[in-house]
């Protein structure tokens, strides 16, 4: 695959991107495009490793490593190596409906899982991959492509994040007739209002789904089920129906204080800012402003740098991000984390890049928990106690986080923002259908199978499985519609 000796010909180059400095004044993709033969040449690192691990995607210890949708990722570098992009987009498409939404937001397990990343920096996969699908889009070859008949069966898709759209995607080329029920005003989830501007325009999602509509799937907006539009008419109007809400209830913190103006979760903050951008490019006001306030973020993931990266360009006065956790390692650790696990290491992403361009520092704090928070006489925030702590390990091996004496600090902050992840999926829909819940209150449903304990609903994505990637929810998307599909016809000619 690719050229037997790229990998030793060429350096890793991933997505160029633009000045932070310069790219934190507006609100435009903070990459550019690479040439084609600057991707061509990543395609040539792709080694002949016999046994790729890149395009299989499993979890090791609780983290996900290669590829969940099964990408044929050594066949589309071997292409574009070759300059054979066309037949690369085709490779591409066979096990991802949409690339572009994992070249732009995926963290790329497949690269973890690279056979060169064991000893050199791994195949550059997520820019070969968003190069591939851009090509496709700016040269014609992504069209509309509706189904030849129709088998006179209707699906209900609620919810239109990654994992709807994928299944709906693929009941439609079944033939099947499918609307998407979204209670949003955008089609999209989190891909629309979870995801900034900056990182995944929404121009590349309302472009994926023209094309869906072009191919004859139904969008309904501002409609949820269950509250404007009742189970009931969902059961008497459909034939089956896939729930594909997301984890959309966020995880909250116990501390004194938290009921203070200036407290918010990171999505609520989030959504808004895209909204207001998408309808009046934030001239309506309609959203929480970091401008000229102290924002403290707690969270260390990808959310709670998307706060940052907003927070940057409202102008803040200051920024810190939170990291319970402590500082890791430049290199991943042989011993506790080998290949081909995710690499457990230290990054710097877009957000810290951005922060640090403004304020002259990295904004993280590691190993910092928050223990309460102050407000003023008028109970809005003006302060984040917080304490260092340790993590230790008792005799059974049981881990917990032990304060350390002498570490506690006070924090000017106007304004908090809640980056810490989702407890689950909002309840009022699942208990209206009268369908069972795991102990982490998810839809119960088995991987593979998706049919919930009601006959003829079925369940995918991060309301099934509890918060995860983008790469999963379509992957289960495009599963639980295979699933549907031999429930309605007896058998499946999906993949």
């Amino acid at each position: 695959m690719g050229k037997s000796t790229g990998f030793m010909e060429y350096q890793r180059q991933s997505q160029t991107e633009r000045d932070p400095a310069e790219r934190t004044k507006d609100w435009k993709d903070y990459t550019i495009p690479m040439s084609d033969e600057e991707v061509q040449k990543q395609g040539a690192r792709c080694m002949d490793c016999g046994i790729p691990t890149c395009h299989t995607g499993m979890e090791i210890n609780g983290s996900t490593t290669g590829c969940p949708v099964y990408h044929l990722i050594p066949e589309w570098n071997d292409l574009v190596y070759k300059g054979q992009w066309k037949e690369a987009l085709q490779k591409e498409h066979e096990m991802n409906n949409f690339p572009e939404f994992t070249g732009f937001a995926c963290p790329a397990p497949c690269e973890g899982a690279c056979v060169l990343g064991i000893n050199e920096p791994p195949v550059a996969i997520r820019t070969v991959e968003r190069s591939i699908i851009e090509k496709g889009f700016d040269e014609g070859w992504v069209v509309p492509e509706p189904p030849s008949s129709r088998t006179g069966k209707k699906v209900a898709v609620v919810g239109s994040g990654p994992a709807g759209l994928a299944a709906a995607a693929q009941l439609n080329k079944a033939g099947h007739t499918v609307t998407v029920f979204e209670r949003n005003d955008r089609v999209g989830g989190l891909l629309t209002y979870g995801i900034p501007e900056m990182k995944l325009p929404y121009s590349v999602v309302e472009r994926r789904v023209s094309l869906l509509k072009q191919e004859g799937i139904k969008f309904v907006t501002n409609t949820e089920v269950g509250r404007n539009y009742p189970t009931s008419r969902l059961r008497e109007e459909f034939d089956s129906i896939i729930l594909c809400g997301g984890a959309t209830i966020p995880r909250n913190i116990e501390a004194e204080g938290r009921g203070l103006k200036g407290i918010h979760y990171a999505m609520d903050f989030l959504h808004a800012n895209t909204k207001s951008l998408l309808d009046s490019n934030l001239e309506d006001e309609n959203y929480i402003s970091a401008e000229g306030k102290d924002v403290i973020v707690i969270g260390g993931g990808d959310t709670g740098t998307d706060c940052i990266s907003t927070s940057v360009r409202h102008n803040c006065k200051s920024l810190t991000q939170f990291d319970i956790y402590d500082k890791k390692m430049d290199e991943r650790d042989d011993l506790t984390n080998p290949w081909p696990q995710y690499p457990i290491v230290h990054r710097v992403e877009y957000g810290q890049k951005e922060a640090g361009s403004v304020f002259g520092r990295d904004p993280r704090a590691y190993s910092v928990m928050t223990k309460k928070f102050v407000g003023d006489e008028n109970g809005r925030v003006k302060e984040v106690h917080t304490v260092n702590v340790e993590l230790v390990f008792d005799e059974k091996g049981n881990r917990s986080r032990r304060e350390i004496p002498g570490t506690e600090k006070v924090w000017k902050a106007d304004l908090v923002l809640l980056a810490i992840g989702f407890g689950g999926p909002e309840q009022d829909l699942i208990e209206k259908l009268e369908i069972e819940t795991d102990d982490r209150t998810n839809v119960k449903a088995e991987y593979g199978e998706y049919m919930t304990s009601e006959e003829g609903i079925f369940s995918a994505g991060d309301m099934r499985r509890g918060q995860s990637l983008i790469v999963w929810a379509i992957n289960e998307g495009r599963e639980s519609a295979r699933e549907c599909d031999r429930y309605l016809m007896g058998e499946t000619v999906l993949p």
